[in-house]
């Protein structure tokens, strides 16, 4: 169970039209005052600025729609959250698209760079730019003062198929095995900073993504009936684990790619 006060500092979300609106919303409930989110889609994230700012009044909101894909976007909306709040502190990248059901040699480069422009390339360059403005802030003490003070926490969000493979997505799944690799490399690299950086690994989980296209629901569905729990998680419960992740009750957490996906990858 998450403690009082453990996030007095800055979060950002990207991603916040999908799975990042349940992090953004999860972030509100735990009591954070000041909350940036992004998405491509403006309606969507409209929606997750309305739901947060009706249930939890005490939340200052940054909303900066833009394409994590372009080179410009990660510094232009950090620059803006700066501006805004003074710094980040908490930051969860939720941005990410499925591809078309394709072996490889039925793939084409389009969409080969479509999948992982966003996927990988989107939060290579999103978390790039969190780190530069960490590495740079003081950090905030921690909920305990026996643990060391955090300067930052990243969390990036991947995939159980970044660890166990399906058939026809040869694009996807190489584009969250590309996320846990990053992952890893950063929290060695920025260890000695006083920032970790960690990945969430979900399995079939009931975004709109996946319950409102028919077909997409009818390729996913059959995997979440292979794990032992024979359910699709809910985005609430993929929120949990990142927000314990960038809290400072993981202090010692660094590198781990926490697998959220009801037992699939044990099977």
């Amino acid at each position: 169970m998450l403690v009082k006060g453990l996030f007095p500092g800055v979060a950002v979300v990207t991603g916040a039209g999908g799975t990042g609106a349940a992090v953004a919303r999860a972030f509100a409930m735990a009591g954070c005052e000041r909350i940036a989110i992004t998405d491509l889609n403006e309606k969507t994230l409209q929606q997750t600025k309305e739901a947060i700012a009706i249930t939890y009044p005490h939340a200052k909101l940054l909303v900066h729609p833009g394409n994590v894909a372009d080179d410009q976007f990660a510094e232009s909306f950090i620059a803006k959250v700066v501006k805004a709040f003074g710094r980040v502190d908490y930051a969860v990248n939720c941005a990410g698209v499925l591809g078309i059901p394709m072996r490889s040699d039925e793939t084409s480069l389009a969409e080969f760079d479509r999948v992982n422009n966003i996927n990988y390339r989107g939060c290579w360059l999103s978390s790039r730019a969190q780190l530069t403005q960490m590495i740079a802030q003081d950090p905030l003490p921690s909920h305990d003062p026996s643990r060391p003070a955090q300067r930052g926490a990243v969390v990036n969000i991947a995939s159980q198929l970044g660890i166990v493979s399906r058939p026809n997505a040869p694009a996807y799944c190489a584009s969250k095995s590309a996320i846990i690799g990053m992952t890893r490399a950063d929290a060695i690299d920025y260890s000695k900073d006083g920032i970790r950086v960690n990945c969430v690994c979900p399995g079939v989980i009931e975004t709109p993504l996946i319950m409102e296209k028919i077909e997409v629901r009818e390729a996913i569905t059959p995997a979440a009936q292979i794990a032992p729990m024979q359910r699709m998680g809910k985005p609430a419960e993929v929120a949990d684990a990142a927000l314990f992740l960038c809290s400072t009750q993981a202090s010692f957490v660094q590198g781990h790619a926490m697998v959220v996906d009801g037992g699939y990858i044990t099977v």
